[in-house]
């Protein structure tokens, strides 16, 4: 077959065949070095993986009883009421700051920066590597021990010190001007924090990603296992019946 008849030219076409090759490349059933095709070596694993697991959840369906409770009552607004936990995080925001920005604003500014992770580290090397070098590992422990005492101390402080309560009028300034300055003072202390280390923009993005897990975890916590009724502190052992959301 000819070229001409393979791809005849049109003249409502904006494309051609500029040439058919007889041979494949040498790249054919090849790929980069120290490297396995998906099929089979991972596809094997992961659907392991997922049989194991759906086993396991059909066992412990079947020989544990889920903890249900009682019918709920419209009536009757339960103290404390708590969300689900993988909502508990944003609950605890909302004791803090205006729930606009609490349930809205913040929760969309940090999954635009999880999304543009890719984006922003366009290096290709090291690329699956975990904390990506030796630097990267003593990043996330130092930005560990930079987040979790501070993130304690403002939820402690802000439960003893009553900020709201304290500046109640205007309502901007607690709900809004006074969480924004303090998350922006805790993003501009992170990156001095790891300044000394002359961290790459990998190593930065280590950083505060970091920094969000760490703050996941610990307002999740917080909120879990140390939120009494009224939402307000409590030692775990002090819990109210039904305080705990699973």
């Amino acid at each position: 077959m000819s070229t001409q008849e393979f791809s005849p030219q049109q003249r409502d076409k904006d494309h051609g065949l500029v040439e058919v090759m007889g041979r494949s490349t040498p790249m054919v059933n090849k790929g980069p070095e120290d490297t396995l095709p998906s099929w089979p070596y991972l596809f094997v694993w992961e659907a392991l993986l997922f049989l194991g697991i759906s086993a396991l959840l059909l066992a412990m369906s079947i020989l544990i009883d889920a903890p249900l409770r009682e019918a709920a009552n419209p009536n009757l607004t339960e103290n404390p009421a708590k969300a689900p936990w993988y909502f508990l995080n944003l609950q605890e925001l909302l004791l803090h700051m205006n729930p606009s920005l609490a349930g809205v604003i913040v929760p969309t500014i940090v999954l635009i920066f999880l999304m543009s992770i890719p984006y922003l580290d366009r290096n290709f090397s090291d690329i699956g590597i975990w904390f990506a070098s030796r630097k990267g590992k003593l990043i996330t422990v130092w930005s560990t021990i930079y987040t979790v005492p501070l993130l304690v101390g403002l939820i402690l402080f802000d439960q003893y010190i009553r900020v709201r309560a304290l500046i109640s009028e205007p309502e901007i300034i607690p709900g809004w001007i006074i969480p924004i300055g303090v998350m922006g003072l805790l993003s501009v202390g992170l990156y001095a924090v790891i300044r000394p280390f002359r961290p790459n923009t990998r190593e930065v993005l280590v950083a505060y990603f970091t920094g969000f897990v760490v703050t996941f975890f610990i307002l999740t916590i917080a909120s879990t296992f140390f939120r009494g009724l009224g939402m307000n502190l409590t030692l775990p052992w002090d819990l109210p019946p039904g305080a705990l959301s699973f």
